[in-house]
């Protein structure tokens, strides 16, 4: 078996945050989100290759060598051009050769170990589900129904789900199903693997489930993003940075190395602050503010704001503000 981890997508629903950067790097905690899925791989005795695109792999390389894993770069520059899901797992099947996968979604943060998940497997197609308790929530997902352990339903982003089970993008498939990719290719959705499980339950494969609780997010939205920091970071990491006296700390909290905390400010619970910040006489919690950004006599709360932004004398809330942006109201 491999380890395929797709990391390929463009992330439109979090641009401008990730117009130039990839998701998969964003930070969640003191780490980026591809690095809790490579964690969960690392005791699985596994190859472990990452799926993502021509216009990431610079971003994706220097990781790629300081973590031992193989890249897999398909030739797309922009969402007009991708692959898709399923055209990008074909891709690196052309590369690596048939065999059994465990299939990961890079944006995909679990509480799950997947050593027990592949204990479960048994050379039939398993897929992890969780249950998000909301059957509209439900209806941005594919949705699961079970009889036991075995998946007799499955609706893509159905308008009328049957349950609030969905599937979450850890798929365990072994070589015969791999095999069958062109096939469903020549007529199917390249780029939600839902679609190919259904195909595969049409043609009367059976699809088993592990199903977990505890946290799942999928980080397709500003609000995912923060709620998976709110529940991943539990301690604090604080570089050699320059606070003031009259400055206070919340934890847990992350803040890099060249930070400077001024005045009187109130950083946390809850923040990341990047590389080289500049936070005077404000107030940030329950966000995420990348390298280089400048906020001045503002309050910021649940918002992520790009690198290189400088932000004066505002009260920002539920805010997703991009790169290089100057935003500030009076002197």
């Amino acid at each position: 078996m491999k380890v395929l981890i797709m990391a390929g997508g463009y992330a439109t629903r979090l641009w401008p945050i990730t117009k130039g950067k990839p998701k998969p790097l964003l930070p969640v905690g003191d780490k980026y989100i591809i690095d809790h899925i490579l964690e969960k791989t690392r005791n699985l005795g596994l190859e472990v290759y990452v799926s993502t695109n021509k216009f990431f792999e610079r971003h994706f390389k220097k990781w790629a060598e300081e973590n031992n894993v193989e890249l897999i770069v398909e030739e797309t520059l922009s969402e007009e051009e991708k692959l898709g899901t399923i055209g990008a797992i074909r891709y690196a099947i052309s590369k690596l050769g048939l065999d059994d996968y465990l299939i990961v979604a890079g944006d995909n943060l679990f509480s799950f170990s997947l050593d027990e998940f592949l204990k479960r497997y048994n050379g039939k197609p398993l897929i992890a589900v969780y249950d998000v308790g909301d059957f509209e929530l439900a209806k941005r997902y594919g949705v699961v129904v079970l009889e036991g352990d075995r998946v007799v339903d499955f609706q893509e982003k159905p308008l009328q789900p049957k349950s609030t089970l969905i599937s979450t993008g850890v798929y365990a498939l072994p070589k015969e199903i791999i095999g069958m990719v062109d096939e469903y290719l020549k007529d199917g959705n390249r780029d939600s693997p839902g679609y190919f499980i259904e195909w595969l339950l049409r043609k009367g494969v059976e699809v088993y489930a592990y199903k977990f609780d505890d946290y799942w997010y999928d980080i397709g939205s500003a609000d995912s993003y923060l709620e998976a920091m709110k529940t991943l970071l539990k301690e604090s990491q604080i570089e050699e940075i320059q606070i003031s006296p009259y400055s206070k700390i919340i934890p847990p909290v992350v803040i890099k190395r060249g930070a400077k905390i001024l005045g009187r400010s109130i950083v946390g619970p809850y923040a990341y602050i990047g590389e080289n910040c500049i936070i005077e006489n404000s107030d940030v919690s329950d966000s995420i503010i990348f390298n280089d950004t400048i906020i001045r006599g503002s309050t910021i709360w649940r918002s992520i704001i790009d690198e290189k932004c400088e932000i004066r004398n505002l009260e920002l809330k539920k805010s997703l503000v991009g790169g290089h942006a100057k935003i500030q109201r009076g002197d």
